[in-house]
């Protein structure tokens, strides 16, 4: 998938076309297993994907902004970082990932950064805080693409936690060709013995291989390309609104 605003792909010659940057943008996923059908990139893949209409969306409407490359490192649980080519980072060296980009856009001028982030594991808002204090001019918003507009009304599957009916439409939506369907495992989970956990009562991370058998969890066989197509579209028009408003408004 190609845009114009993917600094991967983006030349010096038009890099230096824009007299400044108001915002980038920053996917961030994971390198793991998603059941039986889908890339071991997708929480990466998805970000960036869904970054890239948000990036055209909100060029439209005046902002000038780029696309930074994906970082493809998560935060694994048990029974899952054990499986070949997954990796797993700790919260330290994710934090010094982020660090030395806000550094890095810091010294040149940009002061703003949105991350858009594709893995439940990833969790930012500890760091995000620490580099408030160290650099209040510096402005760092998170967003998990898949978790802030309801499933209900765009796919059919009750239990859609990884590798599901939602996540395989939006890779079928941006990627038909890297989906597998006639790969793809049921996804049938099974929960915590203690309902307190499944209950969200209290946390603490599940076992993957005790979890599932194809390291799904939802059944991905509901999902269409129309189906990922219509949840990326609204999810992208919230985030050009928010990339908007944040270039554009004071936060109080």
């Amino acid at each position: 998938m190609y845009s114009k605003f993917d600094i991967t792909t983006a030349k010096w010659g038009d890099v230096r076309q824009a007299p400044e940057y108001d915002i980038a943008i920053l996917p961030w996923g994971a390198t793991e297993p998603h059941n039986l059908h889908l890339p071991y990139c997708t929480d990466v893949l998805a970000s960036q994907a869904i970054a890239f209409d948000v990036a055209e969306g909100a060029s439209r409407r005046g902002i000038r902004l780029m696309v930074l490359p994906g970082v493809p490192f998560g935060s694994q649980n048990p029974g899952q970082k054990e499986l070949p080519f997954c990796i797993h980072t700790s919260q330290v060296t994710q934090n010094a990932i982020l660090r030395d980009i806000v550094s890095s856009l810091e010294r040149q001028g940009i002061r703003k950064l949105l991350i858009i982030n594709g893995h439940g594991g990833n969790t930012f808002k500890g760091m995000i805080r620490d580099l408030a204090v160290e650099k209040p001019d510096f402005l760092i918003v998170s967003s998990d693409w898949f978790a802030f507009i309801p499933r209900k009304g765009f796919f059919e599957a009750e239990i859609d936690d990884h590798a599901g009916e939602q996540e395989t439409s939006v890779i079928m939506h941006y990627y038909p060709d890297l989906v597998k369907m006639e790969y793809a495992g049921s996804g049938e989970s099974k929960p915590f013995a203690v309902e307190g956990l499944n209950g969200k009562v209290g946390w603490t991370p599940r076992n993957w291989s005790k979890v599932s058998r194809d390291t799904g969890i939802g059944n991905p066989s509901a999902s269409t390309p129309e189906k990922g197509g219509k949840y990326a579209a609204a999810v992208v028009a919230e985030y050009v609104k928010l990339v908007c408003d944040l270039c554009r408004k004071d936060l109080y």
